[in-house]
């Protein structure tokens, strides 16, 4: 497989996959609930997620997607709001199924973390994660050198973006990780799932990435 581009939309090495998170409801050390638990009587799986200022129950969908073709080479789903712990277990699966380290990948800061550089340092992959939250409209990475945070590897990313090819390659990232959710929600009007429960969510998502996924080779080859 040629060495390809990707964009994701989430300590461990190639071998050793790392577990996806997962959202447990708070307990005393007696197991009783805490008074901020909370559980949706319908799913108890879901959890509330933050999106566009307003919550919704449900789950965290995530995706690794190739520029050339908007295949979905790697997805996941959990009750986990935070991003930022779904990077190496989707860069894992990335890795086992493409057999194939990409020319390089984006990111937005929602998976920026001292220990996601170190593990993409360490594995060899090629970041460009941003530093800071991209203001809509903006084509930059969103980094704010006035507020400066984080170590060495930060920093270097911070530089790393700042460059003439890292504000090209970042620039990239919404045009390849977005689309595959436009197809899926409005071409194909999949807004919401029918299942319920995490492991029930999980194998119904895999399908629809994999629908997706047969939908692009499909017209591929029809212009070929």
């Amino acid at each position: 497989m040629e060495k390809t581009k990707q964009a994701v939309e989430g300590n461990s090495d190639t071998t050793d996959e790392p577990p996806l998170p997962e959202h447990q409801v708070p307990f005393e050390k007696d197991g009783v609930p805490t008074d901020k638990a909370q559980r949706n009587f319908t799913d108890p799986d879901s959890r509330l997620m933050k999106k566009g200022g307003e919550f919704l129950q449900g789950y965290n969908c995530q995706t690794v997607v190739d520029d050339a073709y908007q295949i979905i080479l790697a997805q996941a789903v959990t009750n986990q709001a935070p991003d930022q712990e779904h990077l190496q277990p989707l860069m894992h699966q990335m890795l086992q199924n493409c057999g194939a380290t990409p020319e390089h990948f984006s990111a937005d800061a929602g998976y920026l973390s001292e220990s996601n550089l170190e593990y993409c340092d360490r594995i060899g992959l090629n970041a460009y994660i941003s530093t800071g939250r991209q203001k809509h409209g903006s084509n930059s990475s969103g980094q704010d050198a006035s507020k400066p945070k984080g170590g060495a590897r930060m920093q270097a990313m911070r530089d790393k973006l700042a460059t003439d090819d890292g504000k090209a390659i970042y620039a990239q990232r919404k045009a390849i990780v977005e689309p595959p959710y436009g197809h899926i929600k409005e071409a194909r009007g999949i807004r919401r799932f029918l299942l319920r429960g995490l492991d029930a969510v999980q194998a119904e998502w895999a399908w629809i990435c994999t629908g997706h996924n047969l939908l692009k080779l499909f017209r591929g080859a029809q212009t070929v």
